[in-house]
């Protein structure tokens, strides 16, 4: 039975080697003048008014890739959170606040506010400028956590409604979905850029629906890390294993 494992296991790696290898023969030279791919990308891009060429691949050229990368990264979070759910052997204790020293106090909340909101600006901004949903949602999420480092995990706790979060996740998830959807309604395809006017070039308002897809990402992952951090914090600091299992 081994054998056979690793015999079918050298068939198809050697099959996918030869796959990519020829997939590399067929490259254009490196340095060259000729990058097809990259022609029509930035042609797309700027024919929809989008500054940020790889926000336009994201969220308009390949959305419903984009869609398959946040499913997994919401999957991912939902798995996580089965996984790190109190089990029947453990119960959850109070967590004792610990003293911070007062620079790493005072670093932690005056750059709080400052990362929050750069990681909206970032969120906002993701049409224009390189960055976007993934990204300024992480940063935002982060930034957040700044706080525990700051203060202590009561604090992080009452600022961070976990309740509220998980629901926006799920709704980032259908605002996307939604978003797609209504581009079948209107007689197109799921999430063409078409429902929207174009708008100004290099402004807020341009790219059509790429401006509301980013941000219905960028809700989704700020949201997801912090349910994720939040059950991560619980396992570290609050959920104990009972004595005597």
């Amino acid at each position: 039975m081994n054998r056979l494992r690793l015999g079918l296991l050298a068939v198809g790696g050697a099959g996918l080697a030869a796959l990519l290898v020829a997939g590399c023969l067929d490259l254009p030279d490196f340095g060259g003048s000729r990058h097809p791919y990259g022609d029509r990308a930035v042609r797309a891009s700027l024919a929809r008014h989008i500054a940020n060429t790889i926000a336009s691949v994201n969220f308009d050229q390949r959305a419903y890739d984009t869609l398959g990368e946040m499913s997994i990264l919401f999957a991912a979070v939902l798995g996580c959170v089965v996984l790190l759910r109190e089990a029947r052997d453990e119960r959850r204790a109070r967590p004792e606040p610990a003293e911070v020293v007062r620079p790493v106090r005072r670093y932690a909340l005056l750059v709080l506010p400052v990362a929050l909101l750069t990681g909206l600006y970032v969120i906002a901004h993701g049409q224009l400028s390189p960055g976007g949903g993934f990204q300024g949602g992480v940063v935002a999420a982060t930034g957040l956590h700044l706080l525990y480092l700051g203060a202590d995990h009561g604090a992080l706790e009452r600022v961070r409604p976990l309740g509220f979060f998980e629901t926006a996740d799920s709704l980032a998830v259908c605002a996307y979905l939604v978003l797609g959807a209504a581009g079948v309604l209107a007689g197109t395809a799921f999430l063409a850029n078409t429902l929207l006017p174009y708008g100004t070039f290099d402004t807020l308002s341009s790219g059509g629906t790429v401006p509301l897809l980013n941000a219905a990402v960028g809700m989704e992952v700020a949201s997801a890390v912090v349910v994720l951090l939040a059950h991560f914090l619980d396992q570290a600091v609050e959920i104990e294993e009972e004595p005597g299992r």
